[in-house]
């Protein structure tokens, strides 16, 4: 799976996380069915312009790096870790890889050389521009095909070298006045927009893979035009399913840097909310679906969040060992089943609080949410952590385990370690000794 990740110039919203939880959810019903799921996620920290229609465009890596008076690979640095912070604070799982732009340059003009080879690409006053008229399926995903796009429009750019008003870069011609740039086969320059995302998927998933994510707004002209590129480049269909979701409103209007409305993660946390709690509120509107954020509903869902982890310490520490009753089993068929349903989460929410209040065993309960917050990512089980007591068996196990360390016999240390871990207990080494908690 691929995913279009952050332009590292600025701190994430609200607006893009929904974005990437749309991805992290894709990623952990896969791993509820069993698969197991490699994520790239690409740093873009090049080639994102004020105006992509525009010659005299800056890159929005360089006005930030202005701004604040860092370099701009100082900028780069500050902004992914932000954002890596933010995605972790909302429960986003790690991608396998974060490749970033500047580090695959060679990759990049592998790909434009190709596209030129192949008659898809022409060089123009040393930039170099796709063909879209070589692509007969140009404006398949987004239905904008070439007799609709008109010059000017504010995703094509006006160079009078282009041969067609549609075309776009591949790379471009860098000024005198450029800092960012790099050398290539048709002078100084810098990436297109759209390259990097052919390039680095393609390098690290191959000519052909499942599945590729994103915002609804990169359909046309990014996810569009990356199609033609590595199609163009190999012949053949690369992506086999593209999954898109909807914008985030506050107010009405979209969530956007631009639109000076944004709402980040700190500013949930120092109204006491919860971050993981977003997830919640996302959940309760189809992912395809534009989304309205209130205070008033954010709140309610952390409020939510925070019942469910207090009936869950309610329920004890013990999840039902033997086999789920019938009734608890209908409960687990059905949320597999919303989850498995185009990410019906609304469906899936409901039955969740139906099994909380459902007439079966507080241990199956436990069971049955412990199993779908693999999937939720709400850490459920945090007030069941928070307020565990070790038995008496296991305190006897904790002491006898910190005699062997004193005593520097470490295989039987190392021996009752997993054999706490096999009871599902996390094994901390402290200060004060071996501890132990449920495993998240």
């Amino acid at each position: 799976m691929y995913t279009c990740g952050p332009t590292v110039y600025r701190y994430a919203h609200l607006g893009n996380l929904r974005t990437f939880l749309l991805a992290d959810l894709v990623k952990r019903v896969l791993g509820l069915e069993g698969y197991e799921v490699v994520q790239v996620t690409n740093i873009t920290d090049v080639g994102h312009m004020t105006d992509e229609s525009s010659a005299e465009a800056v890159d929005k890596m360089l006005l930030a790096a202005e701004d604040e008076g860092l370099t701009a690979p100082e900028i780069a640095v500050r902004y992914t870790e932000a954002f890596l912070r933010d995605t972790s604070a909302i429960g986003i799982q790690p991608a396998s890889v974060y490749p970033k732009a500047t580090e695959h340059i060679p990759e990049m003009l592998e790909l434009v050389a190709a596209l030129v080879g192949r008659g898809h690409a022409y060089v123009a006053s040393g930039s170099v521009y796709y063909d879209v008229g070589s692509f007969p399926e140009y404006g398949k995903l987004s239905g904008n095909t070439l007799g609709q796009l008109r010059p000017g429009h504010r995703d094509l750019e006006t160079d009078p070298s282009k041969r067609h008003h549609a075309d776009f870069a591949l790379w471009k011609r860098a000024g005198s006045g450029r800092l960012m740039k790099w050398d290539s086969p048709w002078g100084e320059g810098f990436p297109g927009w759209h390259i990097e995302c052919s390039a680095m998927s393609m390098k690290y998933l191959g000519e052909r893979f499942d599945i590729h994510t994103g915002g609804v707004d990169l359909i046309f002209p990014h996810h569009e035009d990356e199609i033609a590129q590595s199609e163009g480049a190999v012949d053949d269909r690369v992506v086999s399913t593209w999954v898109h979701g909807g914008h985030l409103n506050l107010s009405g209007q979209k969530i956007a840097k631009s639109s000076g409305n944004v709402v980040r993660v700190d500013e949930l946390t120092e109204r006491g909310i919860d971050p993981l709690s977003f997830r919640y509120l996302t959940f309760q509107t189809r992912y395809r679906s534009m989304m309205d954020f209130t205070w008033d509903a954010m709140a309610a869902a952390d409020g939510k969040v925070k019942q469910l982890r207090q009936r869950m310490e309610g329920w004890g520490h013990a999840p039902h060992a033997g086999g789920l009753s019938d009734r608890a089993d209908e409960l687990d068929g059905r949320f597999r089943k919303a989850v498995g349903n185009d990410l019906d989460m609304p469906r899936a929410l409901s039955v969740v609080n139906e099994a909380a209040s459902a007439g079966i065993g507080e241990g199956e309960k436990l069971s049955l949410l412990t199993s779908w917050d693999a999937v939720l990512g709400l850490d459920l089980e945090r007030a069941v952590r928070e307020s565990y007591e070790p038995s008496p068996e296991i305190s006897a196990l904790l002491q006898e385990r910190d005699r062997a360390r004193d005593a520097k016999d470490f295989a039987k240390s190392d021996a009752i370690r997993d054999r706490l871990a096999s009871m599902g207990l996390e094994v901390m080494d402290t200060a004060q000794g071996t501890r132990v908690r449920p495993r998240a």
